[in-house]
């Protein structure tokens, strides 16, 4: 069997109307993963529908509906390949499902592909989105100025958009030195996979070759292990058994760990992934791990392992910068919702509003506000209701991003900044 392809997570953002779906639909068709009688089919049914330039878009909703109505999608739907790397797409319509995609679970975008629609230019969604992919760590961009053929491919206007979303991204802290872009329509197949006649004048490579340019995401093996606990099976005849996914460091045979905020000590018997036992494991491998000296509901999911000398550190309270995305009225001290932050689910109270910043620049804009509402970006302090772990971004971000849940939506996202530890021995 060939050697898997390094993968990557991609999220695709940008402004609801810029043809983002439509893009993904494109990506999938011209990598061979939706085969061409398909989006035919789809084709035919957006005419009869007086929706004619919609069949790439549909790609992408007809699955949506297909899970809705409870049909079983392969995942290839989600995954395609180019040359270098197999991609699995964070398809993000609307702002709920963007943060809640990009920052729950192990769907990290590694890289991010921004959709520009050439006729708008830099819209209030786009800047948001740009604030945002850079908060939760996405350092890879790629930006597509799409809809060319709505200006006539013309070079001037094309450099009109990339100047300004130069300046923009500048002000987050991207390189524009270091960036791609890209004059594509992603409705005619203009330069996503093979370049373009129409667009004689542009030089650089097409997006499906840009993506071949990303770099695969390090692991990040120096740093000290962590692994937030998923489940905990209890086996007979071997004992506790946590399961989980490697974030960091080294998991190696015969290891003291600590389990925090269990505050449980033990050493590692023996690691299992996919059924077969390996002598260690390393960050992105999904194991199963037999622990000496662990009894039965000691830990559970949400506890987070970490060498004993260099145990997961436990938030008496943390400053974080957040964006709140959407609330219906306005976020005041003392408000509790609930954070997701790796596999904890922590309800977490407000206890001071430090400053509210530009959500276009980060710079400050009000010091102590006395709330927050919809569009806001603030340093905030939080205290958690009990125990949790939690780690600064900049030293390990695998654990110091989150959401933040309530009324069932995600109402917030943030990156942990400092913390206030809670002596635990």
């Amino acid at each position: 069997m060939a050697a898997e392809k390094p993968h990557l997570n991609l999220a695709v953002i940008g402004h609801i109307d810029h043809g983002k779906s439509t893009m993904v639909g494109r990506l999938m068709f011209e990598t061979g993963t939706v085969p061409a009688h398909i989006i035919e089919g789809y084709r035919k049914e957006a005419e009869s529908k007086g929706k004619a330039t919609f069949e790439f878009a549909w790609v992408m909703d007809n699955l949506k509906e297909e899970r809705e109505r409870g049909i079983t999608i392969d995942i290839a739907h989600k995954r395609f390949d180019t040359a270098k790397f197999y991609f699995t797409v964070v398809d993000c319509p609307g702002h709920r499902d963007f943060v809640k995609n990009m920052i729950t679970g192990a769907s990290q975008a590694d890289a991010a592909i921004l959709v520009v629609a050439a006729p708008d230019g830099v819209m209030d969604q786009t800047k948001e989105h740009v604030f945002l992919a850079r908060t939760l760590g996405i350092n890879q961009l790629i930006i597509a100025i799409n809809k060319m053929d709505a200006v006539k491919y013309d070079e001037k206007r094309f450099e009109v958009v990339k100047k300004e979303l130069s300046d923009l991204i500048k002000m987050v802290g991207y390189k524009p030195a270091e960036i791609l872009f890209i004059p594509t329509s992603a409705l005619q197949g203009v330069n996503i996979k093979t370049k373009s006649p129409e667009t004689s004048w542009y030089k650089g490579p097409t997006l499906l070759e840009s993506l071949d340019t990303l770099k695969e995401p390090e692991k990040p093996i120096d740093k000290p292990l962590r692994l937030p606990v998923q489940d905990v099976y209890s086996i007979s005849g071997i004992g506790t058994v946590p399961v989980g996914r490697v974030e960091t460091g080294i998991m190696k045979k015969g290891m003291k760990v600590s389990f925090m905020p269990a505050n449980r000590d033990g050493e590692i018997k023996s690691i299992e992934m996919h059924h077969e036992e390996i002598p260690q494991a390393v960050p992105g491998d999904n194991v199963g791990f037999n622990v000496r000296g662990l009894a039965k509901g000691d830990i559970r999911r949400g506890d987070v392992v970490g060498p004993s000398d260099a145990p997961p550190t436990v938030a008496d309270d943390f400053t974080a910068q957040i964006v709140i995305l959407q609330h219906p009225s306005a976020i005041t001290v003392g408000y509790t919702p609930v954070f997701h932050c790796h596999t904890t689910q922590t309800a977490c109270t407000f206890i001071e509003l430090l400053k509210k910043l530009d959500p276009r620049t980060g710079q400050t804009k009000e010091e102590n506000p006395t709330f927050l509402k919809t569009g806001d970006a603030a340093i905030v302090k939080i205290k958690p209701t009990q125990p949790m772990v939690i780690e600064t971004t900049k030293e390990i971000p695998q654990l110091g991003r989150f959401a933040i849940r309530d009324m069932g939506q995600t109402i917030a996202a943030g990156v942990c900044m400092a913390i206030s530890a809670k002596q635990m021995r």
